[in-house]
């Protein structure tokens, strides 16, 4: 709801959500448009046919893992995906798939965290497991980003994952929140919409997941990613001094909030 606020609600765009483009048309320039059948995303029924200048289809990447012999060293694939553990090295299989000695799979082929990022420290770790240094990534703690205005950024679950894990865990989740709108640099840039939002286990402190949603979203998400990553807990967070005046004091106020101090 608050990406909807910031990114579509203000601005002169038509939007749908729901629903599928199960067919597009393409037209002539200057004598008729392009058509697009949208159908219902359960019930697949039709249930509108727009016609527009033009459409970006953007339907995605899949992971070009066709003819590359796969087959031959007993390795099944799953929509292309190659089944890896977590030292990257090759499964025969999604199910109870067995290592395929001497072969590793790093980045978007393996389907983990199709990330530029996230795909170069599987290489690392592939790298450190190969030379008998046993390293496993932590996807949980490999940051993303939308390059959107205001840019959004995450690490770890979504909050909806995060209930659910506590639940089958057994302990109880956190919740705390930062503003933009009372981020001084923020305001002085004219963009103070946005939030912060930490999500913690309360029994240990450690950070589970972070998402924020503001002015340079991407790079405040570093701080985050390092604390899940560490261990890290909003104790600890708290009493950490951040730079003022910068958008950092965005978490400072989330991570203080967390353990019922204020930042000002």
């Amino acid at each position: 709801k608050q990406a909807e606020r910031l990114l579509i609600r203000d601005r002169p765009i038509d939007y749908r959500t729901g629903v599928f483009a199960s067919e597009v048309t393409p037209g002539i320039p200057g004598e008729k448009p392009v058509t697009i059948k949208m159908i219902d995303a359960k019930t697949k029924e039709h249930v509108e046919t727009l016609e527009v200048d033009a459409c970006m289809v953007a339907t995605g990447r899949v992971p070009n893992t066709a003819n590359m012999g796969l087959e031959e060293i007993g390795v099944a694939t799953q929509r292309g995906f190659v089944a890896v553990n977590e030292k990257m090295q090759v499964l025969t299989s999604h199910e109870d798939g067995q290592v395929v000695p001497n072969v590793w799979c790093i980045g978007d082929a393996n389907g983990k965290m199709m990330l530029a990022h996230a795909a170069s420290a599987q290489g690392i770790s592939a790298v450190e497991n190969i030379c008998g240094r046993a390293h496993a990534v932590n996807h949980d703690a490999v940051p993303a980003a939308c390059f959107t205005h205001p840019e959004i950024s995450m690490v770890g679950p979504t909050e909806e994952q995060c209930v659910e894990k506590a639940a089958k865990e057994g302990w109880t989740l956190g919740k705390s929140q930062g503003s933009f709108r009372a981020n001084s640099k923020a305001l002085a840039e004219g963009e103070g919409n946005g939030m912060a939002k930490v999500l913690f286990n309360k029994e240990t402190g450690k950070v589970v997941a972070v998402h924020i949603i503001g002015l340079h979203a991407a790079d405040l998400i570093q701080e985050c990613a390092n604390a899940v990553a560490a261990g890290t807990t909003v104790q600890e967070l708290s009493m950490m001094v951040h730079t003022h005046p910068t958008l950092s004091e965005v978490m400072d106020e989330a991570f203080k909030g967390a353990v019922g101090m204020s930042s000002h």
